[in-house]
């Protein structure tokens, strides 16, 4: 069977994904073209595409699709439109799990780092401009014993919220859709403005798409005590990028933790400047043993489709 795999893997997958197909691997690392995209849909058994590569309604439906398998690298996969993709056929999988540990742990560290002023001061040593330590030397935000809010209890939300309880003592709320059985004390808030309100760092956990375009919105700054701080892990567009700079110039919020971004690549230069945002190109799962399990879960996927099994992570519409 003729695989696409679409971006630069691992040498470790790319190893074991020749060994089960033939294999054609971009050597590109930015997203499918237009015409990429037609051409692995009708060129290709099977494609193992990742963020970015747009396969839209549109795509599926003026694309004649021999593939019958999208293996998404990564657990995001708004990117694809699964609902098109059913029509037309094809299967879609994804990497959920093998991410988990890594993005929360980003996370965490975005945490730290915002509320502990961390790039900003890396900054001033570079520069040069660093005079020496003294008593009211960027004064940041304690966060242990703080209340920590996470938007979205799934796997990275509740690892998210683990590390935060136990490794900070810091009480956990959150918001989601139904309650959780949790091996800490947590608060669950009906809405994000009341969740908002009541604690000190906002956590973002949720997958993207449609139905949380824009969940961060105005309302939810308006609604953050003035010194918290925003974490977002998720989706570049679940928060609202105009919003949130608002937010910051009018010190509604004490910064913000960014490693996704609305228009991705593209960061606002508002963000990029201010030294209250703490700006990471997507470092979530950038470690080499974490990338390398995901795309052995996506192979994992891509060989039980070829046997005629059912797919291990199977994504529905």
């Amino acid at each position: 069977m003729r695989l696409l795999i679409t971006r630069p893997m691992p040498e470790e997958i790319e190893t074991r994904g020749r060994s089960l197909f033939n294999v054609d691997m971009r050597d590109a690392n930015t997203p499918l073209t237009e015409e990429e995209l037609q051409r692995a849909l009708e060129d290709y058994d099977l494609v193992l595409p990742t963020l970015g590569d747009a396969f839209s309604a549109d795509v599926f439906s003026t694309a004649r699709s021999r593939c019958r398998l999208l293996a998404n690298f990564g657990v995001g996969y708004n990117h694809i439109d699964v609902a098109a993709a059913d029509a037309a056929g094809v299967a879609v999988s994804n990497t959920p799990g093998a991410v988990t540990d890594a993005t929360a742990d980003i996370a965490i560290m975005l945490m730290l780092m915002s509320a502990r002023r961390a790039a900003e001061g890396e900054r001033l040593v570079r520069s040069g401009q660093w005079s020496g330590w003294h008593p009211t030397q960027m004064l940041g935000l304690h966060v242990t014993g703080k209340a920590l809010g996470v938007v979205g209890m799934g796997r990275i939300g509740q690892a998210i919220a683990r590390r935060a309880h136990f490794g900070f003592g810091m009480a956990v709320h959150y918001q989601s859709r139904s309650a959780k059985d949790l091996p800490y004390p947590a608060e669950r808030h009906e809405s994000l403005q009341d969740l908002a309100a009541n604690v000190d760092v906002l956590a973002v956990a949720v997958p993207g798409g449609a139905e949380t375009h824009h969940l961060i919105d105005g309302s939810v700054f308006s609604a953050m005590r003035t010194g918290a701080h925003l974490i977002n892990i998720s989706r570049g567009d679940v928060v609202d990028e105009t919003a949130l700079i608002s937010a910051l110039e009018r010190g509604e919020i004490g910064g913000a933790g960014l490693d996704v971004y609305e228009f991705e690549p593209k960061v606002p230069d508002a963000l990029i400047r201010s030294d209250r945002v703490t700006v990471l190109p997507h470092l979530g799962t950038a470690a080499l043993e974490v990338r390398t399990a995901m795309g052995h879960m996506a192979l994992d996927n891509l060989q039980a489709f070829a046997a005629g099994k059912p797919l291990p992570n199977a994504v529905t519409a």
